[in-house]
C-alpha cells in the first residue's frame, strides 16, 4: 500500500466540514459572521490598508520630495505645509507618507526572516524531540533571557548601522518567539493517527513535516506574525531613534523622532506626527491580530 492509497485515510482523520461541496461558502459566511462580531479587527484592517496604500503611492500622495528643503526651518502646519517642516525645511507630511515605506519593507522582511528560522527550529523540535528539543528550546530559553531591544542593539552593533542590518538583527531576536509558538502545536499533531499511518508506511520526515504536520498547525502561526508585525515596526522605529538602523537623509519614523525631540518645546509637531503615525500602525496590526485570533480560534468555528 503506497502513501497515496493512504491519503483517503489521513484526509478522513483530520477533515472538517470545510471539505463539503459547499465547505467554502460555509466558511466564508462563518467568518463573516465572526467579523461581524468583531469590528475591532475590521477597523484595524481599515487603517492597514490605508497604510499599504500610502506606502505604494507615495510618490503621488506626498506633495513635495521627502529630501527637498522647500521652505523655512520649522514652520508650523498650514495650508501649504499641512503637518509643518522639520529642522532642515523638510516638508513633515512627505516625510511621514514616505517613511511607510521604510517601516512596512523592516517589518515585512525581518517577521519574514524571523519566521523562516523559528518555524524551521519549531518544527524539528516539536517533531523530533529528544535531544533536539532539548538543545534547541535551551537556546531559545537563553535568547529570552536578554531583552529583546537590549539583543537588537548588541547585534546591530556588531553588524554596523543601517537599514539592511537592523533589519537582519530584528528578525534574529523574534525568531524565538516562532519558534516557541510553532513548537507546541507541533507536540500535539505529531502523536495523532494520520501522523502515525503516514510515518507508517514509509513517507519521509520532511515529506510527513511539510505535508502534514505544518498545515494544520498554522491557525497560531497566522496571529502571531501580525503582531510580529507590530513589534519589529516599533524595534525598527528604536534603533532609527538611537541612530543604528536608517541613516539621514532617508525618512524614517524612528529618524524623525529621534531629530524632533529637540525642538519639542518649540515646534512639537516634528516629532508628534512620526509618533502618531508608528502609534496607529502598530495599534492596529495589534487589532488585527486579535481579530485574526478569535476568527481562528476552534471554539468559535461551530459558531
Amino acid at each position: 500500500m503506497s502513501e497515496r492509497a493512504l491519503k483517503p485515510a489521513i484526509g478522513m482523520a483530520h477533515a472538517a466540514p470545510e471539505t463539503a461541496p459547499h465547505g467554502l461558502s460555509q466558511t466564508l459566511a462563518r467568518w463573516a459572521r465572526l467579523a461581524r462580531r468583531n469590528p475591532i479587527g475590521l477597523l484595524g484592517l481599515a487603517v492597514l490598508l490605508l497604510v499599504v496604500g500610502l506606502a505604494i503611492f507615495a510618490g503621488l500622495v506626498a506633495p513635495f520630495d521627502p529630501a527637498a528643503q522647500p521652505a523655512e526651518r520649522l514652520t508650523p502646519p498650514n495650508g501649504t505645509y499641512v503637518l509643518g517642516t522639520d529642522e532642515f525645511g523638510r516638508d513633515v507630511f512627505s516625510r511621514v507618507i514616505w517613511g511607510t515605506r521604510i517601516s512596512l519593507y523592516v517589518g515585512i522582511i525581518a517577521v519574514a526572516i524571523a519566521l523562516l528560522i523559528g518555524v524551521t527550529l519549531g518544527l524539528v523540535s516539536g517533531y523530533y524531540g529528544g535531544w533536539a528539543d532539548s538543545i534547541i528550546m535551551r537556546f531559545v530559553d537563553i535568547l529570552f533571557a536578554f531583552p529583546t531591544i537590549v539583543l537588537a542593539i548588541a547585534i546591530t552593533g556588531i553588524l554596523g548601522p543601517s537599514l539592511t542590518n537592523a533589519t537582519i538583527a530584528i528578525g534574529l531576536v523574534y525568531a524565538p518567539v516562532f519558534a516557541r509558538v510553532m513548537r507546541g502545536p507541533v507536540l500535539s499533531v505529531v502523536h495523532l493517527e494520520y501522523v502515525q499511518a503516514a510515518r507508517t508506511m514509509g513517507a519521509s520526515d520532511g515529506r510527513i513535516v511539510w505535508r502534514h504536520v505544518f498545515p494544520n498547525v498554522t491557525a497560531p502561526l497566522i496571529v502571531q506574525i501580525t503582531l510580529a508585525l507590530s513589534t519589529a515596526i516599533l524595534a525598527e522605529a528604536a534603533l532609527s531613534f538611537l541612530g543604528l538602523g536608517t541613516q539621514p537623509p532617508t525618512p524614517s519614523w524612528g529618524t524623525m523622532l529621534g531629530t524632533g525631540r529637540k525642538f519639542l518645546e518649540l515646534s512639537p509637531w516634528v516629532a508628534i506626527f512620526p509618533g502618531v503615525a508608528i502609534m496607529l500602525t502598530v495599534l492596529a496590526f495589534n487589532l488585527l491580530g486579535d481579530g485574526l485570533r478569535d476568527v481562528l480560534d476552534p471554539r468559535l468555528r461551530g459558531s
